[in-house]
């Protein structure tokens, strides 16, 4: 069973998430920051990762910490619930449109935390959400789940549909990354021998 649920609690959030990477889509998020629950949902549905997020932030002076401090919980929950990640596929990668706007992102469960992002979005908000903070997601999730991630931004017009590209294709990426690999089943997809 691979599952997990994290605690994080700081003066600034008070966040809980709990996964089952074995899932079947299932989400129930409230953050507090509507945008952020809509990119969690499309990690979990194209991720088909079951996912509950409760979180309760300092969103009365902006939604940073949240939308961190919720990549950082996310990133420990899925830590724990691979475990030594023996039997995983280890690399993962999608490329997802939508409309005009194509991404790709590429991940690797390697132990060694890395971001490696380029977006150019097309304006600075969406809606009420800061498109700088998806970036502040992602490092939190990378720092904290111990895994390369690359995200390229291919082509949009419209920021929303980059965003979510963006959320798709992670969950899809994560979701291959993740699979157990039967033909190496017990066996770490390293030659150190440890990830």
């Amino acid at each position: 069973m691979r599952q997990a649920e994290v605690t994080r609690n700081t003066l600034e959030t008070r966040i809980t998430v709990s996964i089952d990477v074995d899932g079947c889509g299932k989400a129930e998020l409230a953050t507090g920051v509507p945008f952020l629950d809509h990119m969690l949902d499309q990690i979990a549905r194209h991720g088909a990762i079951d996912l509950v997020v409760k979180a309760e932030g300092d969103t009365h002076i902006d939604d940073h910490h949240t939308v961190e401090d919720v990549g950082i919980t996310l990133g420990q929950a899925f830590a724990k619930a691979l475990g030594d990640k023996k039997g995983i596929r280890r690399y993962g990668h999608a490329y997802v449109p939508l409309d005009e706007a194509l991404s790709r992102v590429v991940v690797d469960f390697s132990g060694r935390p890395g971001l490696h992002y380029f977006v150019s979005y097309t304006r600075a908000r969406i809606g009420s959400f800061d498109v700088d903070l998806a970036r502040e997601f992602f490092q939190g999730f990378v720092n904290h789940a111990g895994l390369t991630v690359h995200v390229d931004n291919l082509r949009g017009d419209n920021a929303h549909h980059q965003c979510e590209t963006i959320f798709k294709a992670f969950g899809r990426a994560l979701r291959m990354a993740a699979e157990r690999d039967e033909r190496a089943a017990g066996v770490v997809p390293s030659t150190k021998g440890a990830l």
